[in-house]
C-alpha cells in the first residue's frame, strides 16, 4: 500500500481551511480532528479564528482555530495540512503563497489534492529552501495492475461501504465500525480508498487518483493486503454508482472489492446529487436493490445495513430518520456517530457468523 514517509517525530498539523472550517466541508482536518486529534495544533480559517474545534464542529475538543500562519506556528505546528476536499481536488489559488511560505520555513506540507503539491514550482522550490519535506497522499503507487478476481481467495469476510451520493460519511462509517468492532476482541482491518483515509490510518490507495483500467485492481490490492491479519474487511467506498461524475470509481471499487456485504450510507435531508440537482436520489429500497444488482454478477453481496449521515438533524429528527429507514428497507439502521454503531456492528457479525457457517 501506499504510505507516507515514516517519521520518529509525528507530525503536529496546523489543518488550513480558511474560509471552508465546517461540518461538511473541511472533511479532511475533520477526520483527522475526530480520529487523530493529538496530531492537530490549530486549525486556520479567519473566519472562525477565537473559536475552538469543539465549538465548530462538536467535536475535536480545545484545538484552537487561528486566523494565521504564525500562530500555528507559535501553538507548536511544525507541518501544515490541506484540510478540504474540494470538487476536482485543485489548491485554491489564495492558498498557495501561504503553503509556499510554510514550507520555506521548514514545516513539511501534507496534501490530499488531485494537483500535487510536490510538482508546483513555487511550493516545491519553497520546500528545497527550507529542506521540507512534500507528501502528496492522493499520488497512487507506479506499479498497479488489472484486477483478476484475486478476492475470492482471501478467507476475510469484505464489507464494503456504498453510497447514495459522494460526501456523505461512507469513510467515517467504516472508522466508526471498525473501532467498534475491535472494541469487541474482533480482528478487523479498515482499507483505505481516499486521501483522508490514508491520512488517518497511515496506509492506503486514492483510487480515485488512478487510471480507470487499474482501479479494480488497486482495490483488490487494498482488500488482499488488509486481509491478512484481518477476519473482517471494511473497504472504504466512494462516489456513487448514480453520481454522473464519480460512478467510475465506484463501480471500480466494487468490482475490486469484491465485497461479501454492503452497508449503504445516505444522508436523510438531501433530495438530489450535490450539486447536480437534475439527479434525484432514488428511495432507500431502490437503491438497496441497485447495488446488490451490479454487485451479483461478480459475487452476490447483499446490503445488509444503513448508516445514516445526520448531522444537520436535531436529535429527534435523527430519531425519526433512523426509524424511517428501518422502516422502508427492513434493515438495521442508525447513525453510527451520533448513535451507537452497535445496531449495524451486529449486522456485520452475524452476516460473518453466517457466512462461515455456511
Amino acid at each position: 500500500m501506499t504510505a507516507p514517509p515514516p517519521s520518529q517525530h509525528p507530525p503536529r498539523f496546523l489543518a488550513l481551511a480558511d474560509g471552508s472550517f465546517g461540518p461538511m466541508s473541511s472533511k479532511t482536518a475533520n477526520a483527522c480532528l475526530r480520529y487523530t486529534p493529538g496530531r492537530v495544533a490549530a486549525v486556520l480559517d479567519a473566519a472562525q479564528a477565537g473559536r475552538t474545534a469543539e465549538r465548530v464542529l462538536g467535536f475535536g475538543g480545545p484545538v484552537p482555530v487561528v486566523a494565521t500562519l504564525d500562530e500555528g506556528i507559535a501553538l507548536g505546528a511544525t507541518a501544515v495540512l490541506v484540510g478540504i476536499a474540494p470538487p476536482g481536488g485543485r489548491l485554491p489559488d489564495a492558498w498557495r503563497a501561504l503553503v509556499a511560505r510554510a514550507a520555506s520555513l521548514g514545516l513539511d506540507v501534507w496534501s490530499g489534492l488531485h494537483t500535487y503539491l510536490a510538482d508546483d514550482p513555487l511550493i516545491a522550490e519553497a520546500a528545497r529552501a527550507g529542506g521540507a519535506t512534500i507528501v502528496d497522499l492522493r499520488r497512487p503507487p507506479a506499479d498497479l495492475v488489472v484486477a483478476a478476481g484475486r478476492v475470492r481467495e482471501v478467507d476475510a469476510t469484505v464489507v464494503l461501504t456504498v453510497g447514495s451520493d459522494c460526501n456523505i460519511g461512507k469513510m467515517t462509517a467504516q472508522l466508526q465500525l471498525r473501532d467498534a468492532l475491535v472494541a469487541r476482541g474482533r480482528r478487523a482491518a479498515f482499507a483505505a480508498t481516499g486521501q483522508t483515509g490514508i491520512l488517518v490510518e497511515g496506509r492506503g490507495i486514492a483510487v480515485d487518483a488512478v487510471v480507470a483500467d487499474f482501479i479494480a485492481g488497486a482495490a483488490e490490492r487494498l482488500t488482499i493486503e488488509a486481509s491478512e491479519g484481518a477476519d473482517i474487511v471494511l473497504v472504504e467506498g466512494q462516489g456513487s454508482i448514480i453520481h454522473p461524475s464519480y460512478s467510475g470509481v465506484t463501480y471500480g471499487l466494487l468490482h475490486g472489492s469484491l465485497p461479501h456485504a454492503m452497508v449503504l450510507c445516505h444522508q436523510p435531508s438531501r433530495r438530489a446529487i450535490v450539486n447536480q440537482s437534475w439527479v434525484p436520489l432514488p428511495p432507500l429500497p431502490e437503491l438497496v436493490a441497485m447495488h446488490e444488482a451490479a454487485a451479483r454478477p461478480l459475487r452476490p453481496a447483499p446490503v445488509i445495513a444503513v448508516a445514516l449521515n445526520t448531522v444537520d438533524l436535531d436529535d429527534e429528527a435523527a430519531r425519526r430518520a433512523v426509524a424511517e429507514a428501518e422502516d422502508a428497507t427492513g434493515l438495521p439502521t442508525t447513525d453510527p456517530v451520533r448513535f451507537d454503531p452497535g445496531t449495524v456492528v451486529d449486522a456485520i457479525e452475524r452476516f460473518d457468523a453466517a457466512r462461515r457457517g455456511a
